[in-house]
């Protein structure tokens, strides 16, 4: 049997660039479903494009700005981004925590003396424990409480007490008192949210971006990975094929990938467990006419509606919708620590009326609508307190088939400015939000590859 010079794992945005870069002709990508792309599929139906929630481009690398630039022929717009929040009826601009004008006033109140009082009391050089502390210390203990805390269980499907809070980085602002004071008195002319200007193709969607690293792939369709061996280095697929392989790079959901390792130990396979990712249901609702919210998208705070995240599909580009419709997508979010318990007709009764009462939606539409429904099996990793713990015990566990250790392996975030990894000749690699259990976005999983093609000195 002839082995592959590198197998990979998952045909998603990491499995690919990781293809293209090391180059296609020495790589061969295994993917389970009948289409490549993962999360970044884009759906075309009834003259409406879909991304899979708002993908819209805001990288601050230099590479994948020119990479994407290029796959385009410069064909995108370039937009500031309009984000917004829905708190109980009312609108307030994004980041919440520092437009809290918009917000009611007994609420401001208690947001901004909450802040000011914790920013009196606390050191500034805090080392929270997790993400609630985090929280309490950075936006005050009654912002926490109203907005953040009840957003958490829906985005993240768990409380922010059993969260790390070392994915944070830039995501979350943390603000002075002075902006938090003026902008609680009115609206200012400043900008907080780490999404500001952003970049979108003018058709086809967000995959347009990055189409064309793969063109020349050779990759096998509908090959679920069933059995690993890593000992031998061989897979086994759903459908009996066999690879043997010279280096295997993983991309395919971490627990996944333990389970289907024959040698991995009970230790290994209990640890990838205990890994939570969550999954996400898109309804989307193609509509004669639309409340035109002047948002890009949007978070909703309410507890009590199924709704998340909101966004418009034709607004970052008019040809993601036929001429005179709307496309609302709406984001739902729920994982083994907050199941979902309605079926796909009753959330899209319930998101539809939720839609209504906000006014995005207008009833006289209803009659000509079309709504469908999206299943994201995995969408985003849930960094729990014990997350690092349990990485650890799982790359410990693999060191002994080819895994080598890198800087900051169990934690959320790369520093991709660290340059060429070490472990770029093993064996045995993981790669990709999913494969490496981290908190990647498009520009990262492109630099993923980009890293493991440069071999280091």
């Amino acid at each position: 049997m002839k082995k592959i010079k590198n197998l990979i794992l998952g045909g998603g945005l990491s499995g690919i660039s990781c293809s293209y870069h090391l180059g296609h002709a020495q790589c061969l990508v295994l993917e389970e479903k009948p289409e490549l792309w993962g999360l970044l599929a884009t759906r075309q139906r009834n003259g409406f494009t879909w991304d899979n929630g708002p993908h819209v481009s805001f990288t601050k690398q230099e590479y994948v700005r020119e990479l994407f630039e290029n796959n385009t022929n410069g064909r995108f717009s370039q937009m500031k981004a309009n984000v917004g929040n829905w708190f109980h009826g009312h609108w307030i601009r994004h980041p919440a925590q520092v437009n809290l004008f918009q917000a009611p006033a007994d609420v401001r109140a208690r947001c901004v003396k909450s802040f000011l009082q914790g920013q009196e009391s606390t050191n500034a050089n805090i080392h929270p424990a997790n993400y609630q502390q985090w929280l309490n210390a950075s936006l005050g203990e009654e912002f926490a409480t109203i907005f953040s805390t009840p957003y958490t269980q829906k985005y993240w499907t768990v409380p922010p007490h059993k969260m790390s809070c070392d994915w944070v980085g830039g995501r979350v602002h943390r603000p002075r008192p002075e902006d938090v004071l003026a902008g609680s008195r009115g609206e200012t002319n400043k900008d907080f949210h780490y999404v500001q200007e952003i970049r979108y193709p003018i058709a086809g969607g967000y995959k347009t971006f990055v189409e064309q690293l793969a063109e020349g792939i050779n990759a096998r369709l509908n090959s679920k990975v069933v059995s690993i061996d890593l000992k031998s280095k061989t897979v086994l697929t759903e459908n009996g094929s066999i690879f043997a392989y010279e280096r295997l790079i993983s991309t395919i959901p971490l627990p996944d990938f333990v389970q289907c390792c024959e040698h991995a130990s009970p230790e290994m396979k209990a640890a990838a467990a205990a890994l939570l990712c969550t999954s996400a249901v898109l309804v989307e609702f193609e509509l004669p006419d639309a409340e035109k919210r002047p948002e890009h998208w949007l978070y909703v705070y309410d507890s009590d509606k199924f709704a998340t995240r909101i966004n418009w599909t034709e607004k970052l580009s008019p040809n993601n919708a036929p001429k005179d419709l709307k496309g609302v997508q709406v984001e739902v979010y729920y994982s083994r620590e907050f199941p979902l318990t309605v079926s796909d007709g009753c959330l899209a009764q319930r998101v539809e009326g939720e839609l209504v009462a906000m006014g995005i939606i207008e009833k006289r539409g209803l009659s000509k609508k079309q709504v469908n429904i999206t299943k994201i099996p995995y969408a985003n990793v849930v960094f729990l307190a014990n997350t690092a713990t349990q990485l650890e015990i799982i790359w410990r566990g693999f060191e002994a088939y080819g895994l080598q250790r890198e800087v900051g392996d169990v934690h959320p975030l790369s520093d991709w400015s660290r340059g060429p990894s070490a472990a770029a000749d093993a064996p045995l690699i993981m790669a990709g939000r999913f494969g490496q259990w981290k908190y990647f976005w498009t520009d990262d999983c492109i630099m993923r590859g980009r890293q493991l093609a440069i071999v280091p000195h």
